[in-house]
């Protein structure tokens, strides 16, 4: 169900780097070594423009977007057949509901740890985002089929509505402002997973090593800018992703 938007507004980002930039200074001016436990936010971004002029920031940007959008895609799709499924047999329900109550209630770093035994560290990061998208997908996907209008549908069978007219007239237009919902709040999910898997698996290459690698040398102002990267690349994809589907709920009718 699409839920009120939050907008994040020009005015209270402002305010929030103005405490950051204060809180820096005031930090540094306190303690000789300060810029190392809190840089300030031009520092932060000096060295994002840094690391962003370096081929080893884009590879690394790549290989944890493949990673962890990759997992979100392949959850996405089988978060919906397996709702579809389970709209049509309560069995099927029954059997995935012990799974999805364990992956919402289960830390995700045990899931991390587990996973490391059989996965390797490549492969984790993306079975992680998979794993931590599923349930809220499963679920919503699975309330807008259930809360599918019932005359309609029966209006289709009365006049003998082809199955494939039926799910793109009826189902997808019901469905998708519940999908829509579910994958914005899965988006950010996935990115703190797979990056968290990232960092404790130490994949090669990845934005999660780069990370672990600036915690090790104390390098503050290289894990804020990492981080910025993080929130970028996830906010530019929630975008684009969202503008997909809104486009496609258009030409639904939803």
């Amino acid at each position: 169900m699409r839920g009120k938007k939050q907008n994040v507004r020009l005015w209270a980002v402002a305010f929030w780097l103005i405490v950051w930039q204060l809180a820096a200074v005031a930090l540094h001016a306190a303690y000789p070594h300060g810029a190392l436990l809190l840089p300030s936010p031009v520092s932060s971004l000096a060295r994002l423009w840094t690391l962003a002029s370096t081929a080893v920031f884009w590879r690394a940007i790549g290989t944890s977007s493949m990673h962890i959008l990759g997992g979100f895609l392949l959850s996405c799709a089988l978060a919906v057949v397996l709702a579809a499924l389970s709209a049509r047999f309560s069995r099927v329900e029954e059997l995935l509901a012990p799974l999805v109550a364990a992956v919402k209630t289960v830390p995700v770093a045990s899931f991390i740890i587990l996973a490391l035994i059989w996965l390797s560290s490549r492969t984790l990061p993306l079975f992680i985002a998979a794993l931590m998208v599923f349930p809220p997908v499963y679920l919503n996907v699975l309330e807008g089929i259930r809360r599918t209008d019932a005359s309609l549908l029966e209006m289709a069978r009365v006049f003998r509505v082809p199955f494939s007219r039926t799910l793109r007239g009826v189902y997808l237009p019901q469905v998708l402002p519940y999908f829509r919902s579910a994958v914005s709040a899965a988006l950010g999910l996935c990115w703190k997973a797979g990056t968290a898997a990232e960092v404790i698996a130490l994949s090669s290459g990845s934005i999660g090593e780069k990370l672990y690698n600036a915690k090790i040398y104390f390098q503050t102002a290289d894990l804020f800018a990492w981080t910025a990267a993080i929130v970028l690349i996830s906010a530019a994809f929630e975008k684009l992703f969202l503008l997909l589907v809104d486009k496609i709920a258009e030409r639904m009718g939803a």
